[in-house]
């Protein structure tokens, strides 16, 4: 799944397509992605519209045109790029834009599970539902990070990708940033200590701040690394592999029904 680095790198992408444009039409290819908008809904909410701006919240993604937004959500396996001409779009392609340039957004998705909705601005709070601070907003302290772990007693993976205290954080950067931290994924939140919540705040800012920088430069797929980037993951998808810090073999277990990765030597 698309985490907050590699939306931030489809939110560039969309930028630069839409970037002084108008959107002629929008073309939905699996209905229920916009439900309970109708394709035929949608497409005269954006048609005509000049483009404005594109704003992440979270991994949510708002393509703010001339009074309306549209909200996309890339789920699993979802992504935004532009091409020559709508003929070009992919079979796994959930909808398009036309552009006033004769080219189109894609909105990419295999598995068919990404949502794209139009709203007014005001509306787009009611999509959104309760959303946490952004992991890479100003507002995102340590201070108020250390009050949002003092006030549950979920283990603290689960409490990371809980995207209604911290949004944007995902199952590949929760992982990471706790072993950064040497901090045991299955440990209450209550009982982690100030010191260290103070050095996981560190780890999770430095950490998303390089993994967007890298999928910025070369993200091409959801759910992956692609070869161009230069961000490596030390614990996910490792398991029985070395830790790169002590050497003990990694381990896998399970957490909301999740992947887990994480060092029994260095994270306690």
């Amino acid at each position: 799944m698309p985490e907050l680095p590699e939306v931030e790198a489809v939110c560039g992408a969309a930028h630069r397509a839409l970037q002084g444009r108008r959107i002629v039409s929008a073309h939905v290819l699996r209905r229920r992605i916009c439900a309970p908008q109708s394709p035929a809904q949608l497409n005269r909410a954006v048609a005509g519209r000049r483009f404005q701006a594109v704003e992440r919240r979270g991994k949510n993604i708002l393509v703010h045109l001339e009074g309306v937004t549209v909200w996309i959500h890339l789920r699993m396996t979802g992504t935004l790029y532009a091409v020559a001409s709508p003929p070009l779009c992919p079979p796994s392609a959930s909808a398009y834009f036309v552009l006033d340039d004769g080219r189109a957004l894609v909105f990419d998705d295999s598995r068919g599970l990404g949502v794209l909705r139009a709203a007014t601005r005001e509306g787009v709070a009611g999509l959104l539902g309760p959303i946490g601070l952004d992991a890479l907003s100003p507002d995102f302290t340590s201070e108020r990070f250390i009050a949002l772990a003092g006030s549950t007693r979920a283990a603290m993976k689960n409490f990371l990708m809980d995207q209604r205290r911290v949004a944007g954080l995902g199952n590949i950067y929760a992982a990471e940033a706790l072993h950064r931290a040497g901090i045991d994924p299955r440990r209450p939140a209550l009982q982690v200590s100030r010191m260290r919540l103070v050095r996981l705040h560190a780890a999770i800012v430095r950490l998303l701040e390089e993994a967007t920088d890298s999928a910025r430069r070369a993200y091409r797929r959801p759910g992956g690394f692609s070869e161009g980037e230069w961000f490596r993951a030390a614990v996910y998808g490792r398991e029985g592999l070395p830790c790169p810090r002590c050497r003990r073999p990694i381990r896998r277990t399970l957490q909301g029904g999740r992947s887990t990765y994480f060092c029994p030597g260095c994270q306690h």
